[in-house]
C-alpha cells in the first residue's frame, strides 16, 4: 500500500472545506461560558473543600 503525501494533503483540504466553522460571535460566547463555568466550579469546590475540612477536623478533634 503506497502512501502519497500529496494525495493525503488534498484529502485533508477537501475534508477541511466540509467543516462548519463557528462564527466569531459563537466563539466569543462559548469562551465566556467556559470561563463562567470554571469560576462557578472553582467556587463550588472551594466551599466543598472547606466543609469537608471542617467535618474532618471535627471528627478527628484537631484544633
Amino acid at each position: 500500500m503506497a502512501f502519497s503525501p500529496f494525495k493525503f494533503l488534498q484529502e485533508v483540504r477537501t475534508e477541511t472545506s466540509k467543516v462548519t466553522w463557528p462564527s466569531r460571535r459563537e466563539t466569543t460566547i462559548t469562551t465566556i461560558m467556559v470561563f463562567v463555568m470554571v469560576a462557578l466550579a472553582s467556587i463550588f469546590f472551594f466551599f466543598a473543600d472547606q466543609i469537608i475540612r471542617l467535618f474532618i477536623t471535627f471528627i478527628l478533634g484537631i484544633h
